[in-house]
């Protein structure tokens, strides 16, 4: 455990945080959010979890009207797990067919996707492109990735595809150490991060384990926490999400002290939007319970009133985009590239683009 205390660590005056920064030592972060429409709506929606839902649902009943039976049998799909989907596609058989037909369609919709993102300004020059979110997480989403490169390819597109190192649980919590305050992280070896979705939120401890790796390779989650707040959509209201995103932490708090951790006074949280540098959100959190957007809800205020101090200091709470965050989980293993650029696939498309210095 690094050596600390509170006479050395710097005036919190001088930790005071820019929230949504785009300069950080290693990297310049060019862009995040983009929102790109087509004809139909936003683009990001053709390659969203609810997308491959809906191709798969077009295939299934095409099958039942050639076969005459379901072939993925009763369960409506989107209550199909990605667990069941990886089965399915295993056994091979109709259902193996109907799945990889859903697959190949959403392929090239990803495909369709990646060259518009391409084009913008923020992403000129691109080299390669990470894939994160749930999605990915799954077999099947690997190989609907794997075969988005291929047609890349075939289309002569100069860009390498590729999934998330991290669990995609954990990537847009280890995306933190790369933006806690660097003086916080020569006096403790762990920080907290948040990541809340439209679907999940999810809370961990992050050690810096900077012994191990000085670049963060080796960064990992403890203690993680999720709440799949979705499920209560009907009755959550915006400040039952905070409420509970500050349960949740007191208790990896209490973690971190009985295992003996360095926690710093910091929580990093990751969230849908546009964030401004007093914290503030400007756009896209339609996902969320609530209104985030209001002028009268400032979520790093909201959320440090429900948070005890920790090593005699007030906890202090940054916020950056969620797909910044997760982006930059995945910076030590970007050095050969000079520009690059994530997307994460969940409930909606996420994006952020990034040049290396």
């Amino acid at each position: 455990m690094p050596t600390r205390t509170t006479a050395s660590l710097p005036a919190e005056d001088h930790l005071s945080l820019l929230h949504g920064g785009l300069q950080l030592p290693a990297v310049t972060i060019n862009g995040y959010s983009l929102e790109l429409r087509d004809g139909r709506g936003f683009l990001g929606d053709s390659v969203s979890r609810q997308a491959f839902t809906r191709m798969l649902d077009t295939w299934r009943k095409l099958f039942r009207e050639l076969d005459g039976k379901d072939p993925l049998g009763t369960l409506a799909t989107p209550d199909i797990s990605k667990d069941r989907l990886d089965e399915l596609l295993d056994r091979k058989g109709l259902a193996a067919a109907a799945i990889n037909a859903a697959a190949e369609d959403y392929a090239w919709q990803l495909a369709r996707v990646v060259r518009r993102f391409l084009r913008q300004p923020s992403w000129r020059g691109v080299e390669r492109i990470v894939v994160g979110g749930g999605f990915q997480q799954s077999e099947l989403g690997r190989r609907a990735v794997k075969r988005t490169a291929a047609l890349l390819a075939d289309q002569g597109v100069k860009v390498q595809l590729r999934t998330l190192c991290h669990h995609s649980d954990e990537g847009g919590l280890i995306g933190w150490v790369h933006l806690a305050p660097p003086e916080l992280l020569s006096h403790y070896n762990a920080v907290l991060a948040v990541d809340i979705g439209g679907t999940n939120v999810r809370c961990g401890i992050v050690r810096t384990r900077l012994k191990k790796a000085p670049d963060f390779s080796k960064a990992d989650v403890i203690g993680r926490r999720k709440w799949s707040h979705a499920d209560d959509a009907d009755d959550i209201r915006r400040e039952d999400l905070v409420q509970g995103i500050a349960d949740m932490l007191q208790t990896l708090i209490r973690k971190a002290r009985k295992k003996g951790l360095a926690l710093a006074p910091f929580v990093g949280v990751a969230c849908p939007g546009i964030i401004c540098e007093d914290g503030s959100i400007a756009d896209g959190t339609q996902n969320l319970p609530g209104n985030w957007e209001s002028s009268r809800f400032h979520l790093p205020q909201h959320l440090c009133e429900r948070l005890p101090r920790i090593d005699g200091h007030e906890t202090q709470v940054r916020l950056h985009n969620d797909a910044v965050v997760q982006g930059l989980s995945e910076l030590p293993f970007m050095r050969d590239a000079r520009h690059w650029a994530v997307l994460t696939i969940g409930t909606g498309l996420g994006n952020a683009s990034y040049t290396n210095h």
